[in-house]
């Protein structure tokens, strides 16, 4: 049963909605310490977050054991820090991935999981607040929620003026933010400003060749094709294309070398990954098929441009381990680079990216 009996709580005791912060009705039964206003609630947590963290918020929401030495005490605070700390990232990546794949609503249970977690351990005025702050505010603006979007900047941008420990890379999501926020609005002067202050800082903190400075790239991208503006567009189109080839194609060169070698030593292929989490190859998949189809309305004109983008999609999921959707980018490749009649060199090329992939089919992981 996970229905709230008012008589059965202590007195003095709210129970609030982990969704909503409304009074409660309802009580996973699972891990009977998190509370919700009804089912609709409960359903939306459970499939953004909850399901993944339901077992790990017992320990942290119940009360403490008795300890019979100060030294025990300590020890059972660290763990129990290192336990939201675990859950601050874990949140926060989860909702970064469901955000790069389009899923706002599911975004904003793990983001407000990410936010408490945060408050619980930095404190209410804290700068490590603002990451948490821009995945609602994100969220808030992929469903169409200008007004909360904007709340939510609003209590980031008065953080970080209050810090005085605000790294480059906080400030750059911040203005990133503070871009799509007027992207969404249709200001798109505002909106270059604060995309081109978000390249500063990410450059500041990475380096201008960065996949991380790339996302500043797309996006202002996006405004001047938006504005037809699509000599600048192609020209940063390009430069995001080719740092995330770059990125990518040394992690394949190094990743294929060994995955070649344990073929040939033991029959059998070498398990290898991106380098990155699944938020960021969710960003990766989501900028990169934004470009590919953009180009693909040019490839008349630009066949290289378009052949780039797939190759680079190629990469990414021959690293993800994904083989049919990377025999997917490499065919259509192929087929263009034919219909164009580009050259021979090109056409081979992009063959032995579909030998690569069926001599690994030959040789599932054992």
């Amino acid at each position: 049963m996970d229905i709230i009996y008012p008589l059965a709580v202590p007195k003095g005791r709210r129970l609030c909605c982990e969704v909503c912060e409304a009074p409660a009705e309802r009580v996973c039964t699972a891990c009977t310490v998190t509370y919700y206003c009804g089912v609709v609630h409960q359903r939306a947590d459970w499939n953004s977050i909850h399901e993944k963290i339901c077992q790990l918020l017992i320990p942290l929401r119940t009360s403490m054991p008795f300890y019979n030495s100060e030294e025990e005490r300590r020890h059972g605070l660290q763990q129990l820090q290192q336990r939201q700390k675990h859950l601050i990232e874990f949140c926060y990546t989860v909702a970064q991935k469901y955000l790069f794949e389009g899923k706002h609503a599911a975004a904003v249970p793990a983001a407000l999981h990410s936010l408490r977690f945060r408050m619980n351990v930095h404190g209410l005025s804290s700068v490590e607040l603002v990451p948490a702050y821009l995945l609602l505010a994100e969220a808030s603006l992929g469903l169409g929620h200008i007004v909360q979007a904007e709340e939510y900047l609003s209590q980031a941008q008065w953080t970080v003026l209050k810090s005085t420990e605000c790294c480059s890379a906080t400030h750059s999501l911040l203005h990133r933010n503070l871009g799509l926020l007027y992207i969404a609005k249709e200001n798109y002067e505002e909106a270059r400003y604060h995309l081109a202050n978000d390249i500063y800082f990410a450059s500041c903190a990475f380096g201008t060749e960065d996949i991380r400075t790339s996302g500043g790239y797309f996006h202002l991208a996006n405004i001047f094709y938006d504005l037809k503006k699509l000599e600048l567009a192609d020209t940063l189109y390009t430069k995001v294309s080719e740092i995330w080839s770059k990125y990518l194609n040394d992690r394949y060169q190094v990743l294929s070398r060994v995955r070649i070698q344990q073929i040939d030593l033991l029959g059998k292929r070498f398990e290898t990954d991106t380098g990155l989490d699944e938020a960021q190859e969710a960003e990766a998949i989501q900028i990169l098929t934004s470009i590919w189809n953009i180009r693909e309305s040019t490839s008349d004109t630009a066949p290289q441009k378009t052949i780039f983008v797939l190759k680079t999609l190629f990469m990414l999921y021959y690293l993800m381990m994904n083989s049919s959707k990377a025999r997917e980018y490499a065919t259509r490749a192929f087929s263009l680079a034919k219909e164009q009649n580009l050259s021979v060199h090109e056409q081979d090329a992009i063959e032995e990216l579909l030998s690569l992939i069926s001599a690994e089919e030959a040789h599932p992981i054992t």
